[in-house]
Order: structure tokens, then sequence, then C-alpha cells
């Protein structure tokens, strides 16, 4: 049976593992954070610091996210893959919106917050597709048809919402395998690669051609088309806010979320670093061969280029079960966002949304269900065409930069005095690093809605992320000032200040 309540059954008590004492306080704090803004503990706290990063580690799913976006930074040539960093968020565990509402000025916290929390929402769903989305690689023959593929997707984000939900007692725990998993494919991709490539004919590349080779197979200008390369790394490292849509979930979240979102950032900044400078040293010479390869991804090229048919499928069928685990990670993490927006009444259907399932371990189960559903209805898209599908992913990288930039313009521009440091402080290089999050950000979304491949793309060739997102953007504007400014007055507090903790509700009820 499905509660919203955080009262534990006996028999529930009875089946989970003592707790030790450091344990319990760190919750008890926790809790009383939690208080403090009003809500009550309604979801079960497992997650270590370092599975907190492991959600966001999983999501960008390194190298099948370098794979994927490939074909974004190769017209640009080598040099353009390898130098990109970036490393922004804000831990709270209501989600970006409840920041925004706390440190936007009066007059606009409503709107923003409304608008930045479909934002969000909407960009995590779309994560989900852009995760989930199967690009089959084929034989130069035969080729998968478009109802197979979205049949393929279909199925798996319908296991990811299942797992999701069933897996839920052990699910910090896989995604400490996803950690090794995710660790482990890179390592074997920078070792295997320039022994396979060492002993073919063309040899590796030298570190000219890798640094300093830069091509334009794009009709941009050679500058832009470098600029445009970066849409790789603005696609790959992302979801820190992850790790904040865990913090509920988070043993000791003053701490577990601000460094899970500099481990992952600085993980994936170095060993991107590493893997990309390998590729780069070990891939054609020409991109046009691997852009063009009848394989159908340029990554598949490489590797069969090195380590010949075997050694490609094994490796393939490595990144595979990455990307599935980065699928099941990121549908946590929305369902998480869509539990926090609902409770807070935002939603459709949120009092559905909003529920807290204590069959499956305190879970919001039915938020993850919501989640799928969206994803798969969604996904119909690409049954359209390939324009149609990259509209679809487009909503990842611009909704969720919108989403993060927008606290910390808030609190830069409205909330100075309002911000307390916590646990995790830059002190002095708080506001620098902030000015300086932002003007990345507002270069990211730019930079995302331009067409990679040329200033005058065919109707397959645009990109339709300036239509799609500024169709959520104007839409949930549209639905706030129309319908949700009558209802929807921010944040809602679900723990009545003169209330005991949970933590205290729940030592009582141990006592009886």
């Amino acid at each position: 049976m499905d509660r919203s309540s955080g009262s534990t059954t006996r028999g529930a008590k009875r089946a989970e593992a003592p707790v030790s004492q450091d344990t319990k306080l760190a919750e008890a704090i926790d809790q009383e954070l939690l208080a403090v803004m009003g809500y009550k503990q309604e979801l079960r706290r497992h997650y270590s610091t370092l599975q907190v990063f492991a959600i966001a580690f999983s999501i960008m799913g390194l190298l099948p996210s370098i794979a994927s976006t490939l074909s974004f930074s190769l017209p640009a040539g080598p040099a353009a893959m390898v130098w990109a960093d970036l490393s922004s968020a804000l831990p709270t565990s209501g989600g970006l919106y409840w920041w925004t509402h706390h440190f936007a000025a009066d007059k606009w916290k409503n709107p923003l917050s409304f608008l930045v929390g479909y934002s969000n929402t909407i960009g995590l769903i779309g994560g989900i597709c852009s995760v989930d989305f199967v690009s089959v690689v084929h034989n130069g023959e035969w080729v998968a048809s478009r109802n197979l593929i979205y049949g393929v997707y279909a199925a798996t984000v319908a296991a990811h919402g299942i797992l999701a939900i069933l897996a839920a007692p052990i699910m910090h725990r896989i995604q400490s395998v996803c950690i090794v998993a995710n660790v482990g494919l890179v390592l074997g991709t920078v070792i295997a690669l320039p022994i396979g490539k060492s002993r073919t004919v063309e040899g590796i590349n030298s570190a000219t051609y890798v640094f300093g080779h830069v091509e334009n197979l794009t009709t941009w200008p050679t500058g832009w088309a470098f600029m445009l390369a970066w849409l790789s790394p603005i696609w790959s490292v992302g979801a820190f806010d992850s790790c904040v849509h865990m913090s509920e979930e988070a043993i000791n979240a003053a701490k577990a979320v601000p460094y899970g979102i500099l481990w992952a950032g600085g993980a994936c900044w170095s060993l991107g670093f590493l893997c990309l400078c390998v590729i780069a040293a070990c891939m054609n010479t020409d991109p046009n061969v691997i852009l063009k390869s009848p394989l159908g991804q340029p990554i598949a090229q490489i590797y069969y280029d090195a380590l010949g048919k075997n050694g490609a499928i094994i490796f393939m069928v490595a990144m595979a079960t990455v990307q599935f685990f980065m699928g099941l990670s990121i549908t946590i993490a929305a369902s998480r966002q869509t539990w926090a927006f609902s409770r807070d009444g935002a939603l459709p259907f949120s009092k559905y949304l909003r529920v807290v399932s204590t069959r499956f371990r305190y879970q919001p189960a039915r938020a993850v269900v919501g989640c799928a559903a969206t994803s798969i209805i969604l996904g119909l898209l690409c049954l359209v065409n390939s324009a149609a599908s990259n509209a679809l992913f487009s909503l990842t990288v611009a909704g969720n930069y919108f989403a993060w930039a927008m606290p910390i313009f808030c609190r830069i521009f409205w909330g100075q005095d309002k911000f307390k440091p916590g646990l995790f402080y830059t002190g002095r290089l708080s506001t620098p690093i902030a000015v300086v999050a932002l003007l990345y950000m507002a270069f990211a979304i730019t930079l995302s809605m331009f067409p990679t491949a040329g200033p005058s793309p065919s109707a397959n060739d645009m990109n339709y992320t300036v239509v799609i997102n500024g169709t959520v953007w104007i839409g949930s504007l549209l639905y706030y000032f129309l319908s949700a400014k009558k209802w929807f007055k921010g944040p809602r507090k679900t723990l009545d200040p003169a209330s005991p903790t949970e933590a205290e509700h729940r030592e009582t009820e141990s006592e009886c």
C-alpha cells in the first residue's frame, strides 16, 4: 500500500539492518536541516557521499557520452575535443527551483521558481530520452528501422522504471558498481586502443596532430566550427543537479551533495581529457572516414580500426551496458525532481505523484512511473525523423543549463544577504565562481541552439532547440500567469514548525 506518511511499520523496521550511532546522528542533523526548510523527512536516507557522487558520475557515463557526441567535435579536428571544463551547481534537497524562490526578489520568486521547476523537470525527462535512445551499430547492409529502434527504446525505459522501483533497497550499492564500470571502461579504452593502434600500419598519431591539427568539415568559419566542438563536453559533462535531487536520501547531505558535485566534475574532466587524447591519437587522420563509417557510429569505427571486429564488439557491448545504467541513474534523478515539484503542487497529477511508497522502502514509486511513461510518450517523436529526435534530445542541455543558471543569478543579484554558507563554502571566491559559471552557462545555452552543419541548414539538419525549449519556457510562464498564479505560492511546508521532527517521531515510535 502506498502512503504519503514517513512513519515505518514494525515489520519493515525488523527487516532493516542495525544503524550505527554516527549514522543516527547524521540523519538527525539532516532531518533538522530539512525541517528548517519546512519539509518532513519522507524518503529513506541511505546514500553515502560516494554513492551520491556515483549518481552524477553514472549519468555522465563518460565514455558513452563522449562516443555519442563525437559527431559534434570531429568536424573541427582533434584539438577541439580535448579542451573543456565545467563545474557549477547548488545543493538543495527541493531542487533548483527551491533556491530560485528563496533568493529571487519577492516580485519574481513565484514565476521564476515555477519556470525553473518545469525547465528542470522536463529537461531531466528529456535526458532519459537522450540516454535511452539507441543508435544501433550495423554492418553497412542491414539498418535498424525506426520502429525497431523505438521498440528497444521503450523497452529500455520500462526496464529502468521497473528496476528503479524494485531494486530500491540496493540502488545505492548499484551506484557504487557503476563507478567501477565507468572507470574500468575508460581505463580499458586508454590501454587497449594505443596497443592495438600501434600494431597497425598507420600507427599512433603524433602529439602535433592530437593537440594542434584543426579541420573544418562544416560551412561555418573555422573559428566557429572549433567553438561548436564544445557541444561534446557540454552534452557529456553535466548532471550535476542529480546530486541535488538525491539530497533527501543522502546521509550527511550538507557534505555529501557538494562533494558529490565536485568529485563528479573533477573525475569527468580528468578522465575525459585522458580518454579524448587517446581517441584522437588512435583515430583515422581523416575524420570523414569516421563520420561516414558503415558501422553507423564513429566510436565503433575507431575501435574497429585499432582492435578489429572482436575487440570492437567487446567494447561496444561494454559501452552499451554502462549506458544502460546511465539511463537507470537519470531515471532516479528525474523522479526525485518530479516528486519534489509535485510535493509543492506544481505539476499536473501532483497529489498522485507526490505519494511516497512504504512498500518499496520509501521511494517515490509513482513519480518513477510518471517519468518513465512520459519518456515513452515523448519518444514517439523518434518515429518521425532524425530532426524530431534531435529536437527531443535538445530538451536536456538548454533546459537544464537554464535551471542551473537561474538560482545562481538570483543569489548574486537579489539574494546575497539571504545566503548563509553551509559546511562547504568557497569563501571569497564564491561570487567570482558564480559569475564565471553564469557566463559559461549562457555560452552553453547559446551554443546549443546553433545548427552544427552550417548557417543554411535544411529541414533535417536544422537545430530545433530554440523552438522546443522556447515552447517549454513560454508555455510554463503562460501556464503560471493564466492559471498557476492563483494557487502556486512557491515551496509548501509539509512540516509544522511546532511539530516534532521526523527523527523525534521515529524515536518515540521505537519506544512504544
